[in-house]
Order: structure tokens, then C-alpha cells, then sequence
């Protein structure tokens, strides 16, 4: 009775931690979480002043569906201010979060059997948003000693007719590295459309994030607003798109959306011309972390060949620890009462790793870090 496609979604591994977690906090146990990718910050109060005044103002009401223009006027200033690119309003589609700009967008692309190159590991999601819209993902593998960096000569040799798009993530979930820009323009040159999932930028320690659409105008970005922002639940995201797919998408969105929500669409207004400062201060926060977190998981005896330089996750390489991400995940969890997200859960090269978020305060990493060495110890 139920259909195929929507038995065979994979479950979202991490969320199944957190599940288990929450199940323990209730029985009154304390753990760390380090398994979540989300800020700790509060929403900056510019941000939340700005939604409260378009409350006031009555802004509870069915929006334009590609977004109000103010915000769809602010992204692109943004994407000029910070890339050097010229993209029109026009071009630009608000959405309720991130994730239904990807659905919509892999539905507007994929016919049955169509391909799209990813890499492997991947965030978790990205496989079941391309099988559901009926296509198929073609894995390449991209290494820890590597910077798990895509290889374009090694993409190019996985095109074939039926490759309909290759999806670049920078910096990265789950290995918070930055794709280099000699090899985001490499990657642009061979052919497919470029799907790039930007929605870390602005939380990058070294080196400098780049826009995919600083080579090449066939691409589609992903951007949003609860990384940067400290606004997950506040649901906010956008994607810009070619000319061509503009329309299509907006059809979509009537149908299916209808519009994102008024009073959030005020507050990402805000974000983009008022809370910039804060969120450098919390870039700079997560980057203190960064450097506090990784030596910590070295002393350990966990490998990470590469030091991620963007996002706020550490790619552990555990294989010392298990082969067996998955279960050791959750005996971190019900025995040291820490919580990470397995390796597996983002793609089968990531098997071996746990993925280690320190978006989360310095004295719970130091927590943490006591408790795994004191578990480790006595393993």
C-alpha cells in the first residue's frame, strides 16, 4: 500500500542518534552532543527584531512565490559583494528551508534513470532527494589524504549521456574541507550542470570559499540561512537558478508551497544587511573550537590527515577504534554518553570515520574529549 520509493528512502543516521540520546536524557542521563550540525547561538537580535516588526506589521500573509523581492534584492547584492557576480533578482527563488529548493529542483531534472555525479562521503540526504525524483547517483570516491577533494579527471571519466548534473558541496558536510577553486573550475569546464550547495559559506577558517558561479553561469547554487545565521528552525533558504528553469520552479512552488513565510522572508532581510558582524563573531567562535577539537581527537589516537578549514565538523578517520562506524557511534553514545554521527551514514567510503561537530561550546568539547579518552582507556 505504500509506494516503492517511499519504502526504500534511507533512514537519516544521525537523527537516529539523536533520537537514542534523547531517550537517555530522558531517563536523566547527560550527554554531549556532537552529532547535530547545528549553531548553538541564538539568532542574532537584529535578525529576531526585524521578524517581530513584520508580526507587527501584519506580514502573515501569502508572499510572491518566487520571494519577497527586498529579499531576493539582498541575496543578490550579497553574491556581487562577496564574489564579484551579477545575478538578477529574477533569477532567484525563496524557499521554507534549503531542502525543498533541492526536491524541486532534482524533480524539474530528472528523468527516470537520469544520473548525478556525487561525491563519496556525501551529506547523508543527497542520494535520497536524486532516487526520489526517479534518478540515479553515480558515488566518487574522494580521500582523506586528498582533502577529500573531488578529482575532476576521475568525475570526467564517470559522464555519460545520462548524466545530468554534477553536486559540489563547499565547504563540505561531512569533512569541512573547501573544494579548491582550480578544481571548481575544472569541474565547471567538463560539461554537466553544476549543482553547488553552498550553505556553509561564511564559516570558513582558511582560505576563501568560492561561488561555483564565479565560472560558469550553468550552475545551480543552494544557499540558505541556519548555518551562518544560527537560523535552522527559522526555515529559510534560497536557490539561484539559469533563466530557463526559473519558471519551472516557480510552477513547483505555487503548487506545492505556495510561498516561504512572510515574517521569516523580513527577517532574512535583516541577516544579509544587518547581522553580518555576528556572524563573524560566531565564525570566529567555531574556529576556536576548530583548533581546540582537533589535537584533542589526535591525542586520542583519532586520524585526520587533513584539518578541516570550513563548516564545524572534524572527519575523524576511528578505524584504529572499529571497523563498524555504525556501532561504534552508539557505543560512544550509551557508554561515554558522547554522541557522533557514524561515517556510514554518508556514503559507504565513509565507513571507519565519525563525524565530530563542534558547534557546541568549548567546555563540552573539553567534557567530551575527558570522557572518550576515559572510555578509550579502559576499551
Amino acid at each position: 500500500m505504500i509506494a516503492k520509493h517511499a519504502q526504500e528512502i534511507e533512514p537519516f543516521i544521525v537523527m537516529e542518534v539523536m533520537e537514542r540520546a534523547h531517550e537517555l536524557e530522558a531517563k536523566g542521563e547527560r550527554l554531549i552532543h556532537l552529532e547535530v550540525g547545528e549553531p548553538d547561538f541564538p539568532t542574532p537580535v537584529c535578525i529576531q527584531e526585524a521578524a517581530t516588526k513584520a508580526l507587527a506589521d501584519q506580514m502573515t500573509h501569502y508572499t510572491h512565490s518566487l520571494g519577497v523581492l527586498p529579499l531576493r534584492e539582498a541575496i543578490a547584492e550579497h553574491y556581487h559583494a562577496k564574489y564579484g557576480v551579477r545575478v538578477s533578482p529574477d533569477r532567484i527563488l525563496v524557499t521554507a528551508g534549503t531542502s525543498p529548493a533541492m526536491w524541486m529542483v532534482f524533480a524539474a531534472l530528472l528523468e527516470q534513470g537520469d544520473q548525478v555525479i556525487l561525491s563519496d562521503p556525501h551529506y547523508a540526504c543527497y542520494p535520497n532527494f536524486v532516487k526520489f525524483c526517479g534518478g540515479e547517483t553515480v558515488c566518487v570516491d574522494v580521500l582523506e589524504e586528498d582533502g577529500f577533494q573531488f578529482r575532476p579527471e576521475e568525475v570526467k571519466t564517470r559522464i555519460s549521456p545520462r548524466t545530468k548534473a554534477i553536486l559540489i558541496n563547499s565547504p563540505a558536510n561531512p569533512t569541512g574541507t573547501l573544494l579548491s577553486a582550480e578544481r571548481m573550475a575544472a569541474l565547471a569546464a567538463l560539461g554537466p550542470l553544476v549543482l553547488s550547495d553552498e550553505i556553509y559559506h561564511g564559516l570558513v577558517y582558511e582560505g576563501r570559499e568560492h561561488s561555483v558561479l564565479e565560472f560558469t553561469d550553468r550552475a545551480v547554487v543552494f544557499n540558505g540561512f541556519s548555518k551562518a545565521f544560527a537560523m535552522t528552525g527559522w526555515r529559510l533558504g534560497y536557490v539561484i537558478v539559469p533563466p530557463e528553469m526559473v519558471r519551472p520552479l516557480q510552477k513547483m512552488h505555487q503548487n506545492f508551497f505556495i510561498s516561504a513565510n512572510a515574517f521569516v522572508q523580513a527577517a532574512g532581510v535583516a541577516a544579509l544587511r544587518e547581522a553580518l558582524p555576528d556572524s563573524e563573531r560566531m565564525r570566529r567562535s567555531y574556529d576556536e573550537r576548530r583548533r581546540f577539537l582537533v589535537p584533542g581527537l589526535r591525542r586520542l589516537g583519532f586520524g585526520i590527515a587533513s584539518e578541516p578549514n570550513g563548516a564545524f565538523y572534524v572527519f575523524a578517520n576511528a578505524k584504529r577504534f572499529s571497523a563498524d562506524s555504525y556501532a561504534f557511534a552508539f557505543e560512544l553514545l550509551e557508554r561515554a554518553k558522547v554522541c557522533v554521527a557514524p561515517g556510514i551514514g554518508f556514503g559507504k567510503n565513509g565507513e571507519g570515520y565519525l563525524r565530530f561537530s563542534y558547534a557546541n561550546s568549548l567546555e563540552n568539547l573539553a567534557e567530551a574529549l575527558r570522557r572518550l579518552e576515559q572510555y578509550l582507556a579502559g576499551r
